[in-house]
């Protein structure tokens, strides 16, 4: 059981983050949003997972160190969602699960660790929420979820498309993923979208290839000349009543909002009209979701790690089914 020393936010049999007004945010342990370990609670509606691989990466590394970034800079966060009106550590009891280790010298083996891991940790918990890590990751998580749930509707939130073929002769990258899950068919054609796309591509087929494996597509111009509420209506008619798996790579915001990822673009969302976006999906049938591509060494004054921690804060506020 939860240590009864430390002084928490409750509802109930619900145990929440320390108590911050008691504790300041900067002292106890580490875990996401101060949020209780796994093997403090006896029942877990929503675990927060990290996923330290970025063997998958095609420019900058470092992506390993994202979770550990990310939780460092939730210790900001606060138990009311005044957007949403909800308490998402009171009104479901999220937990922190640590890390699913894997092999950072073979991308095969990794992947099949964070499958087994993830397929593992839902037995028991209905939804995640994980924490990368490269986008490699979407991959197995998303395997997971299509046993539980059938095809899902993915939305991937990015500047790139990630649905290459192969990278230097390997199909497993952090820019293959949604090719192989679409190949694999784990996502649903009908439902699935990117938001965010921009900067160049490498051909003129890629758009209509990304299309044909089950991807319509908001580009930041979109968002610039028509509008963010005509996105949002256009990203809510897309993803309609399908079970919606959400895969967030930060680099879908600018660089001046996120620069500690390892493939930058510039020209992109900003951190409030993503968080708009994603306060959106509150009715819809969100199963999971992940942050991907948070690459610490190249942030600065946690700019990075502060835009993920708020962005997973709005996805458990979105994930939040009353116990």
């Amino acid at each position: 059981m939860v240590d009864r020393l430390l002084p928490r936010v409750t509802n109930g049999d619900i145990i929440g983050p320390v108590d911050a007004s008691q504790v300041p945010r900067y002292a106890g342990a580490a875990t996401f949003a101060r949020l209780p370990r796994i093997d403090e609670v006896e029942r877990a509606d929503v675990a927060v997972v990290g996923v330290p691989f970025d063997s998958g990466v095609s420019y900058r590394p470092g992506a390993r160190f994202g979770p550990a970034h990310i939780r460092q800079a939730s210790r900001l966060l606060r138990p009311y969602n005044p957007a949403l009106d909800v308490e998402p550590f009171s009104a479901q009891q999220v937990v922190d699960a640590g890390d699913i280790a894997c092999n950072p010298f073979d991308i095969a083996a990794a992947i099949g660790e964070i499958e087994a891991g993830a397929r593992a940790l839902t037995a028991s918990v209905p939804r995640l929420l994980t924490l990368g890590g490269d986008h490699t990751i979407a991959l197995p998580l998303l395997r997971v979820m299509a046993e539980r749930h059938g095809p899902v509707a993915v939305l991937h939130f990015d500047a790139h498309l990630d649905t290459w073929d192969t990278y230097f002769g390997s199909p497993y990258t952090h820019g293959t993923p949604f090719r192989r899950a679409s190949e694999e068919g784990l996502i649903d054609l009908k439902h699935s979208m990117h938001v965010g796309i921009r900067g160049p591509l490498y051909a003129a087929s890629d758009l209509p290839d990304t299309e044909r494996l089950g991807f319509a597509t908001i580009t930041c111009e979109d968002v610039e000349l028509r509008g963010l509420g005509a996105a949002v209506e256009q990203m809510r008619e897309r993803l309609g009543d399908a079970p919606v798996y959400v895969s967030l790579d930060i680099d879908v915001l600018d660089p001046a909002h996120a620069p500690g990822t390892g493939t930058p673009e510039a020209g992109g969302l900003t951190s409030r009209e993503v968080l708009v976006m994603l306060r959106a999906l509150a009715d819809l049938d969100v199963v999971s979701a992940d942050i991907v591509e948070v690459a610490p060494a190249y942030d600065h004054a946690e700019v990075t790690g502060i835009a993920a921690a708020h962005v997973a804060y709005e996805l458990l506020s979105v994930l939040c089914r009353p116990s």
